[in-house]
């Protein structure tokens, strides 16, 4: 029987909350202290299929017990991630002037010492690794066989140890990218009584991932087939991450090419190739439905996601992932005191904007009116067209809101009605109204969005970026885009245009600081945004450490062998 994965995760996303702490990573998966890693996983299949989805439930964990942090939405991984990757950069400012981690990240002024976001990812994605190895420890061959565990139930729990695999593998990723060297560890290392793992180099911790996903992603495989069983990790996703790593390759390596002499660019493009071999994905025809309530279970939308984190709104609630995404963008005031009726989930946290000055860049928007009244009765396709108070060529700009806000942030950086709103991550299901959706989500307080960890559309960016130096053309991936939002294709692709399309069509999804890093942008003085750099509006450059955050000082108060990234005193 299928089991879905979905509610299973939905379950234990609250044991982990309730359970998971730090010690609980030298013995278990499971909440260890009311039983034994034996009792717990036994002989039977759904031990062994709860201890995975914790390995999972590491990124919408909402637990604060085991993190020194001031509530559960600076706990939560995928969006203190989002915020490290967003906030840091061109395209999102943050109102909660009150909170010490948003001045630092709005300004990128942070330091080693405590920032809630930083310090979280730090923690979150090294706890990911320890229960992922902690999971492979505990279904080792020679364990299954003292339990007694059925050959049948043996073949479904290697394909659960080749996602495990996985997971570990994008933990890795995201440690990687934000923080360089950190310390590494597998199933196989020491661990318990003090034992700190050692810091490997940031291009040790690449190679290491790009091998693990090499063999996960391989024919023979125990790694479930694309598109098997959807949220969960599949071999279409070893190869997203994948050909992420390998565009990446000289960011993290510091050099051109791997051992053999193949070129990142060459290896992203072959491993693009392969996903589109596969035969399993396509590009949803509507860009708003791959962030609607609904996108899991519309097998359009899902059919472009390679890999995703599943939300719910009664089964996962959780203040991080697409929940944050959505109440944070709008007020609690908007649409009469019905925000619901912008996003499908009722509530208005006031908290994330866009610069007005990315929105003009990059969306052109036209005939602003800042002072429109849609009488707070529209209907979904005037608030999502023309009476968002502009019109846009781009369909994918329609996802902006306007009405009864200021243009510019400037002097008003922790004001909320200064700068745009971002709808693009909306509750209401893709295929009802808002009017036929009004009654669920005015009592709604949690979206049903599931986020979009991988997907195709940025696949095909990676291609078109891959192509460029390895030779080949990537005019169709280009043109699918381009005819989705409405546009005609470019035929030039060049670094800028990639600058520019990756920001209209990986919009807050999590990419842009690695984006800008990888184009040399995210540091140059030639390349400003609001408050680059500190209190002045117009922005300045900054140092080339800022390329990566510090290690939390309180990390290396508890592993003083922990070496700190260039550019940052404590």
């Amino acid at each position: 029987m299928k089991m879905n994965f979905k509610y299973i995760f939905s379950a234990v996303v609250v044991s982990v909350m309730a359970t998971a702490c730090i010690g609980d990573l030298d013995t278990t998966p499971l909440d260890d202290r009311t039983v034994t890693s034996e009792s717990a996983y036994g002989a039977e299949e759904a031990g062994y299929v709860q201890g995975l989805t914790k390995v999972y439930a590491q990124f919408a964990s909402n637990n604060t017990k085991d993190l020194i942090v001031d509530d559960g939405g600076s706990s939560e991984l995928i969006r203190t991630f989002w915020s490290t990757q967003e906030i840091t950069t061109d395209a999102c400012k943050v109102g909660w002037g009150n909170d010490s981690w948003a001045q630092d990240l709005n300004r990128n002024t942070w330091t080693a010492q405590h920032n809630h976001m930083i310090y979280s990812v730090y923690v979150r994605t090294l706890q990911g690794v320890a229960y992922a190895n902690e999971y492979l420890r505990q279904t080792e061959d020679s364990r299954l066989e003292l339990r007694g565990v059925s050959d049948d139930l043996k073949a479904k729990i290697a394909g659960f140890r080749a996602e495990t695999r996985f997971l570990r593998a994008y933990f890795y990723w995201m440690a990687l990218d934000t923080f360089g060297s950190v310390p590494f560890s597998t199933e196989n290392s020491p661990f318990g009584g003090g034992y700190n793992p050692p810091q490997a180099s940031r291009a040790d911790i690449f190679n290491f991932c790009v091998e693990e996903l090499e063999a996960l992603a391989a024919e023979g495989s125990d790694m479930p087939a694309a598109q098997a069983n959807y949220p969960r990790a599949d071999k279409g996703s070893c190869l997203g991450l994948l050909a992420r790593l390998y565009i990446n390759g000289k960011v993290y390596t510091g050099t051109e090419s791997n051992a053999a002499g193949k070129t990142w660019s060459q290896l992203a493009k072959d491993t693009c190739e392969r996903i589109y071999g596969l035969g399993k994905y396509s590009i949803c025809p509507d860009y708003a439905a791959l962030f609607r309530g609904d996108n899991g279970e519309n097998v359009q939308a899902r059919n472009e996601f390679l890999f995703a984190v599943a939300y719910d709104g009664i089964k996962t609630k959780s203040y991080g992932g697409t929940t944050f995404l959505t109440l944070a963008s709008t007020a609690s005031d908007d649409c009469g005191k019905q925000p619901w009726r912008l996003n499908g989930v009722n509530g208005g946290w006031g908290g994330i904007r866009v610069p007005y000055e990315y929105v003009e860049k990059y969306f052109a928007p036209t005939d602003i009116d800042y002072t429109y009244d849609p009488g707070y009765a529209t209907t979904t396709q005037e608030l999502y067209t023309r009476n968002n108070g502009y019109k846009v060529a781009d369909k994918r700009g329609s996802m902006f809101y306007i009405l009864k806000r200021e243009q510019s942030m400037k002097d008003h950086l922790y004001d909320f009605l200064y700068g745009w709103t971002c709808l693009k991550f909306n509750s209401v299901p893709h295929d009802k109204t808002i009017e036929e959706y009004a009654s669920v989500a005015g009592t709604a307080t949690n979206a049903d969005v599931d986020f979009p960890m991988i997907r195709l559309g940025e696949i095909h960016l990676i291609y078109a970026e891959a192509c460029m130096t390895a030779g080949g053309s990537a005019a169709e991936q280009i043109k699918a885009l381009a005819d989705r939002a409405g546009i005609k294709a470019e035929t030039n692709v060049t670094i800028d245009w990639l600058v520019a399309e990756r920001a209209r069509e990986l919009m807050w999804e999590g990419h842009r600081r690695t984006d800008l890093v990888r184009y040399g942008k995210y540091t140059s003085k030639d390349f400003l945004w609001p408050y680059k750099g500190g209190d002045d509006y117009a922005g300045k450059g900054l140092d080339a450490t800022r390329n990566l955050f510090a290690i939390p000082a309180t990390e290396r108060a508890s592993n003083p062998d922990l070496k700190q990234n260039p550019g940052y005193e404590e």
